[in-house]
């Protein structure tokens, strides 16, 4: 446990935190880069602006299908989700917005491939089919998403 605590705090340590924005007007930029490609899982990072926020894990591509698939590679909308319009999700969330053939595509808190159903799930300290530390990574996520305004957010995704 001290061992666990002891990592996160280095993490916490080496993240830098982004600068308000003084306009509103500004456009938040998220880049995933996918670069571990499993039958179980695809796994890549998230930067938030040009700087390296976290891990995230999906589903393996299988044709875009419902619940089971990664989304295509590709430019997305994206919004903040309050917890009042999810009946899962009792946290602030992102949701995808305009994925061809699907909807409610979510950011959202989780570890194995099992809990991604087809949506995006961040954390720290990825391996195989796996990613930690959800929560913490989804809190610091949304923290530094409302820090610079919290609109106008753009998604793009790339497979390495």
């Amino acid at each position: 446990m001290i061992k666990c605590l002891e990592n996160l705090l280095k993490k916490l340590k080496a993240l830098k935190c982004t600068q308000p924005t003084p306009s509103s007007l500004a456009t938040i930029n998220l880049l995933i880069i996918r670069d571990t490609f499993t039958e179980e899982s695809t796994v890549g990072e998230l930067f938030l602006n040009g700087e390296r926020m976290c891990d995230t894990l999906e589903n393996p591509y299988l044709n875009n299908e419902r619940n089971i698939s990664c989304i295509p590679e590709g430019e997305y909308k994206v919004r903040l989700r309050v917890a009042r319009e999810s009946a899962t999700r009792d946290y602030l969330h992102l949701l995808v917005k305009d994925v061809p053939n699907r909807d409610y595509i979510l950011f959202h808190r989780g570890n194995s491939a099992k809990d991604t159903r087809g949506c995006i799930l961040v954390g720290f300290a990825s391996k195989q089919d796996y990613v930690k530390n959800s929560t913490f990574a989804m809190n610091l996520l949304m923290k530094e998403i409302i820090n610079l305004g919290g609109e106008k957010i753009n998604l793009i995704i790339k497979n390495r």
